[in-house]
C-alpha cells in the first residue's frame, strides 16, 4: 500500500454513512457501449450480470479496443434492470459486485447505507 492509498483508506474510514455513499454515487464507471443505447448483459451462471470498469484501462485491458462510455453509480443504480447485477473491474485486483439494490434501499432510507451483506464494495 502506498502513501497515497493510505490517506484515501484514513479519509474514507473518517466519513459518515451518507458521505460515503453520495461519494460512491458519484464515483464514475466505465462500460463497453452496445450498437442501441443501453449496457451489455452477459449471462453467467450467476445470471445476468454487466461489466464495469473503474479506468478506460480495465474495460480495454477487458474488451480490447471498443467503444465506450462512463457514467455515474447514481445513474448506474437508476438505469440497470431489475436482476441484473453489475461486477466492477472483473479483471482488477479487486473485482467486486456492486449492489445496486442496496444503494436503491439506502437512498430511499435517507442516505445510511442498510447492514445487509453486499454493498458498493468487497
Amino acid at each position: 500500500m502506498n502513501l497515497a492509498d493510505l490517506l484515501r483508506r484514513e479519509t474514507v474510514a473518517r466519513m459518515s454513512d451518507a458521505e460515503r455513499l453520495a461519494a460512491a454515487r458519484r464515483t464514475r464507471l466505465y462500460f463497453q457501449r452496445p450498437e442501441q443505447p443501453g449496457f451489455l448483459v452477459s449471462e453467467t451462471e450467476a445470471g445476468p450480470m454487466v461489466p464495469l470498469f473503474t479506468s478506460v484501462e480495465g474495460l480495454a485491458r477487458f474488451a480490447g479496443a471498443c467503444a465506450w462510455a462512463s457514467t455515474t453509480v447514481a445513474d448506474i443504480v437508476e438505469l440497470l434492470p431489475d436482476g441484473v447485477r453489475a461486477l466492477v473491474d472483473p479483471f482488477g485486483e479487486r473485482p467486486f459486485l456492486l449492489d445496486t439494490e442496496v444503494l436503491r434501499e439506502a437512498e430511499s432510507a435517507g442516505g445510511s447505507t442498510p447492514h445487509k451483506h453486499g454493498g458498493v464494495g468487497g
